[in-house]
Parts: C-alpha cells; sequence; structure tokens
C-alpha cells in the first residue's frame, strides 16, 4: 500500500478546485489544506477541505505538507514557491511559472539547491491521444517532420466588459495571451516532436485597449455580469492575440494563432503535425479522436483505446474504450505521474513538465515578446 500524502492548496479558484477534485482521485492523497486571501474557510467547507487559511505561509507553517500545489496569481508564484520549498515541501506550479523568466530562473535553482522536486500543469500531455502523438513522431511513424501548427482559441475576454486578474500586467507580466494558454501549446508541440524551438517571429494584437473593470468581484470564466457597482476603464497592454512562426531544432517549421476573443470557442487547442510518412491532427474539442492522414491510403480516425494505443499512451488511458476522457483525467494523470516521482524520492524518469520544462516556456515567452515589439525574428 503507498503512503499517504499530504498536500495543500495556494488558490482556491477555479483551477485550485480542479487541483482538489483530481488530487482526491488518486486515492493516496489528503488535501489537507488550502489558502485564500478570500474566504478560505467558506471555500474550504464548500470544497470539502478540512482547515481554510487566509495566509499560505500559516498554513506551511502548521500543515506540515509534502507538496503544495501553485494556483495563485502569476506575481505569487515565486513567493509561494521558495516559502515551500524553504519549508521542505515540493511543489507543483499553474503555468505560467513565474511573472518573469528571472523568476522562474530562481525558482528552480532553489528547488535544485533544495534537492525537491518540482513540477507544471502542463496537463495536455496527458491526454492519451496527445501522448499516442509523441509515441509515433518518435518512433518514426510519422517519418521526417516538416511542419507543426494549430492554434488555441477561447473567448472568455471576447466583451470590452470581460475582466479577470489575468488582464492586469503588474499581476500577470508581459505576455497574457500566449503566456497563458500559448504556454500549453508550445509545450506539447516540443514533447510531442522531440525538437526544440530555435527562432520565433511573432505578431500581437490588442483589440481592446481599454475594458470595463467591474468595481465588484470578476470571476475568471464567467458568462454572468461581473458584479455589482458599476465599472471603471482601465488601459490594457497585454495581448488578445498572438500569430507566432516557429523554427524548430529537427528542421521542422511551425506556426500557431492564439486567441482569447475568438467567438464561440470556449476552449479549443488544435496541434497539427505534418510528417514525411503521415500527418497527424488532435483537437481538444474531439478529444478522444486522432485523425491519421496519409496520401497512398484511406485517413483513418483513431478513437481513444488503450487496446489500440502505444504503451505510454495506452498507460494513461484510465478507461476502456468507448469511454470518454477529458480535461479533468488529464490533470489527474499529470498529478499522478508527479506524485510517483514524489513516492519515489525523485527515482523515474518525469513524464510531467517540471521546473526546467517551466522555465523553457517562460524564455521561448519572453523572446515572442521580443519578436512582436520588434517586429523580427528571434533566435532563443
Amino acid at each position: 500500500m503507498k503512503r499517504r500524502v499530504r498536500a495543500g492548496i495556494a488558490g482556491a479558484g477555479f483551477i485550485g478546485a480542479v487541483h482538489i477534485e483530481a488530487l482526491r482521485r488518486l486515492g493516496y492523497v489528503d488535501v489537507a489544506a488550502l489558502a485564500d486571501v478570500s474566504g478560505a474557510r467558506e471555500k474550504a467547507d464548500a470544497l470539502g477541505v478540512p482547515r481554510g487559511y487566509a495566509d499560505y505561509r500559516e498554513m506551511l507553517d502548521k500543515e506540515h505538507l509534502d507538496v503544495l500545489h501553485i494556483c495563485t496569481p502569476n506575481d505569487t508564484h515565486l513567493a509561494v514557491g521558495s516559502d515551500a520549498l524553504e519549508h521542505g515541501v515540493h511543489i507543483l506550479c499553474e503555468k505560467p511559472m513565474t511573472k518573469t523568466l528571472a523568476e522562474a530562473e530562481a525558482l528552480a535553482r532553489l528547488a535544485r539547491e533544495k534537492g525537491l522536486l518540482g513540477g507544471m500543469n502542463f496537463m495536455y500531455r496527458f491526454y492519451p491521444n496527445v501522448m499516442e502523438m509523441r509515441d509515433m513522431v518518435q518512433g518514426g511513424e510519422a517519418g521526417r517532420i516538416y511542419t507543426v501548427h494549430g492554434s488555441y482559441l477561447q473567448d472568455w475576454l471576447y466583451y470590452d466588459t470581460d475582466y479577470s486578474w489575468r488582464l492586469d500586467s503588474a499581476q500577470s507580466g508581459q505576455s497574457r495571451a500566449f503566456a497563458d494558454i500559448g504556454s500549453h501549446w508550445i509545450d506539447m508541440v516540443e514533447w510531442i516532436t522531440g525538437q526544440r524551438v530555435t527562432e520565433v517571429l511573432a505578431d500581437f494584437e490588442t483589440f481592446h485597449k481599454t475594458r470595463k473593470k467591474p468595481l465588484g468581484k470578476a470571476e475568471t470564466f464567467s458568462n454572468k455580469p461581473q458584479g455589482p457597482g458599476g465599472y471603471e476603464e482601465v488601459d490594457i497592454d497585454t495581448e488578445d492575440y498572438a500569430a507566432v512562426l516557429f523554427r524548430f531544432s529537427g528542421g521542422a517549421h511551425g506556426s500557431c494563432v492564439i486567441s482569447q476573443v475568438y467567438g464561440g470557442r470556449k476552449n479549443q487547442a488544435i496541434v497539427s503535425v505534418g510528417g514525411s510518412q503521415c500527418a497527424l491532427h488532435w483537437d481538444s474539442e474531439e478529444v478522444n479522436t486522432l485523425w491519421i492522414g496519409k496520401r497512398e491510403s484511406a485517413n483513418r480516425s483513431l478513437v481513444r483505446d488503450p487496446a489500440l494505443l502505444h504503451p505510454n499512451a495506452a498507460a494513461i488511458a484510465a478507461y476502456p474504450g468507448g469511454h470518454a476522457e477529458g480535461f479533468g483525467d488529464a490533470v489527474k494523470q499529470n498529478f499522478s505521474a508527479f506524485y510517483q516521482n514524489v513516492l519515489s524520492g525523485g527515482a523515474l524518469e518525469p513524464l510531467y513538465a517540471t521546473l526546467e520544462d517551466g522555465m523553457r516556456e517562460m524564455r521561448i515567452c519572453e523572446k515572442i515578446i521580443e519578436s512582436a515589439r520588434g517586429d523580427r525574428w528571434v533566435t532563443l
């Protein structure tokens, strides 16, 4: 029987609640406490967590945690993560890793010095058909990779009355759309292909130069009015839209479109890989289907079934064929991989994204910002 692991959650918004649910499904993790600057006790009660703290530092002092999940705004990740590591606690961090690359480097360095594990919630790696793409590409079945393209589209910031802390660069950092969701896309692409981004050319646009920030509470991913009491006009200096061209270390070329103002797409990620033997196409709105394209024979659609998948993909398919898996399952599988490594004392080769991977995404994002501002190719 596995020993039980004690986890704490810093930040109990939308994604914090997702973390709690996924951890409970592992069966051997006790979510001991959560911390949130607003209504911690009430949120703990609502989520069935034993204790809620207004200050995460008090939680670290009192709860003797094994792992802390960082689900707070980007500008707090360095402080929260550093305090956890100083307490001897492993960390699992939401993306982007920190507000700046320098902060990411400092957090990764501290984890190395302390000999503690750090992971990122780049959970798209753990959709079975994304893992299947990786197995096929890295096993040579797709041949030489010519191109990688795709998109990540949302509409939760479609109107100028939509607001979230992510729109405030003081909290989120210099990039918003790419840092928030483009980070998932590029982590998936490097993971699938095994090729590293070497050069980028980016175009950014902010379509809502000002937004109406509610004087009441603003909820992420809410279609409801954002609170009573009216609005104030605020200037926006982060992008609603990003288009990026990529060159990769193995000779592949790529492109993506990232938008948080694309009407009707709630949360759609697409990755298309064009190889010399076949093409592969995966759409998160058809999460259980992988399209495989051929020139010399009929195309086919592989519907997720562990009996038909390569071993790595089959290992993270929790249900038999015909039983759909989705977002929460991918999060759970990511956490499972991380916690298995915690239990092994760090002896396993991680399939999950590490802090080094999170730091790499920050580096790519920094170069994309530089490219967009300079209107030129930038080398990593």
